[in-house]
């Protein structure tokens, strides 16, 4: 697995994660703050799906066979999706029980400086991946805004990351906000209201990601900018005198398949047509280099 920008920011954010999630169960043992328990399971989700990031990128690299002809690049898109799934199941739904429970039968903290402490020190570290994961993605997003990043995304692991790494900056703030606010006033209820919050923040992000990845899966096509590329080089190439179809999808988060039907002018000799087909395809190559597929069916303008 090519050792890129993405797998980097994946790296970085599997380290950070899998060790903060061990510190911030042991402060929920020493504590008993559901908020930590409930960040303990944010962060060893955020492990796991690293990890599943990573297994994805690697499958996708196998070689096209009979079966699969054009390659495993989607692995990319199901494994993301898996985190999504991952994400609602081990961090939302346990962090909203634990909150629920604590609601109901509320405990007090004991040790809460333990809980502080590692909280910030989490917190640093996460800035760290966080910082790692915006540097990868700003190289992707160009001047898009980053919700436009997020919503039209097509290499998965940049926006799941950057997600997770944000949903975790802002986990850590309701958990700080938690154990600080339950220390003070002694109401075990805060610490609580943290963990409802922080299941509610991940649901979200997993909403998000659940959307956005099963549209991939499904088969999305170009971007507008990218579409509009290369129809016009398939129209100023030459003997090419309109495209009356074309469209596209993305095979793998670098591989897009092309097909177009492009009309020739009448009376076209078949190879200057094939000539023709030829230097289009070259040219939405040299325009799209994502472009790795291209099927362009001719056909000849009538006249009447």
């Amino acid at each position: 697995m090519a050792a890129d920008g993405t797998t980097k920011a994946i790296v970085v954010a599997f380290g950070a994660d899998a060790g903060i999630a061990a510190a911030k169960f042991v402060a929920f043992l020493i504590t008993g703050s559901s908020a930590m328990l409930a960040e303990s399971q944010h962060s060893l989700a955020d492990s796991i799906n690293e990890l599943l990031l990573m297994v994805g990128k690697r499958r996708a690299h196998r070689s096209p066979d009979a079966l699969h002809q054009f390659g495993y690049g989607r692995s990319r898109y199901f494994y993301s999706f898996i985190v999504a799934l991952t994400v609602f199941v081990i961090g939302s739904v346990v962090a909203l029980y634990e909150g629920y429970h604590k609601l109901t039968h509320p405990e007090p903290l004991t040790t809460p400086a333990v809980a502080i402490t590692i909280l910030v020190v989490a917190a640093a570290f996460e800035g760290i991946s966080l910082r790692t994961a915006v540097r990868q993605s700003a190289k992707l997003k160009g001047s898009s805004s980053w919700w436009q990043f997020i919503r039209n995304f097509r290499t998965p692991e940049p926006a799941v990351v950057l997600l997770e790494d944000s949903a975790a900056v802002i986990g850590l703030t309701l958990a700080f906000a938690g154990v600080i606010l339950t220390t003070v006033t002694h109401d075990p209820v805060w610490d609580a209201f943290s963990s409802l919050g922080i299941g509610v923040l991940l649901g979200c992000v997993a909403f998000i990601l659940i959307f956005e990845t099963q549209s991939l899966l499904i088969g999305e096509g170009a971007t507008t900018k990218q579409y509009n590329m290369i129809r016009a080089v398939l129209e100023q190439t030459a003997h090419v005198d309109r495209v009356s179809d074309m469209r596209t999808q993305y095979l793998a988060p670098d591989e897009l398949l092309v097909t177009a039907k492009v009309v020739l002018g009448p009376e076209i000799d078949m190879g200057v047509a094939a000539d023709a087909i030829r230097t289009a395809e070259a040219r939405v190559r040299e325009a799209v280099p994502m472009v790795r597929a291209v099927y362009l069916q001719p056909d000849v303008e009538h006249d009447g």
